[in-house]
């Protein structure tokens, strides 16, 4: 079917599918940069957004890794709500042991995220290992 440019619905998601990985690395820019100028106590008018888009980005994208086996909408709304757990979560946790600050935030959020983005990650390359020992002994 084609829209209002002419171009079809086919062509549209294809072209779309074509600039996941710039948006994908566009993200991962914002939030590292976010993420530096909160640590580095940097005086800018972007540390505040930026810093904000990591520490929502950076433990949504490790639960939806984590959440691999769900329909994308389902498992973004998911990730989503996970992100926002694991950030008040974190900072009740801070404030409970009196060692609330900006950089130690940033740094355990860094930190379960990437525990989070690494445990599926390793759980698939421990799969794949068992399956290639499987078929070098039958």
């Amino acid at each position: 079917m084609q829209n209002i440019t002419g171009k079809n619905d086919a062509d549209r998601g294809s072209a779309l599918g074509d600039s996941l990985p710039a948006v994908a690395g566009a993200a991962v820019g914002v939030g590292g940069v976010g993420a530096a100028l909160a640590l580095g106590d940097v005086a800018s008018p972007l540390r505040a957004p930026f810093a904000l888009f990591f520490l929502l980005a950076a433990p949504a994208c490790a639960v939806a890794v984590a959440l691999r086996g769900l329909d994308p909408l389902g498992r973004w709304v998911a990730a989503a709500g996970g992100a926002v757990a694991i950030d008040l979560l974190i900072a009740q946790a801070m404030l409970a042991l009196h060692i609330w600050s900006v950089t130690g935030g940033i740094v355990a959020v860094a930190a379960v995220s990437l525990i989070l983005f690494a445990l599926p990650l390793l759980a698939h390359a421990r799969h794949h290992r068992d399956r290639a020992a499987r078929s070098r002994t039958s």
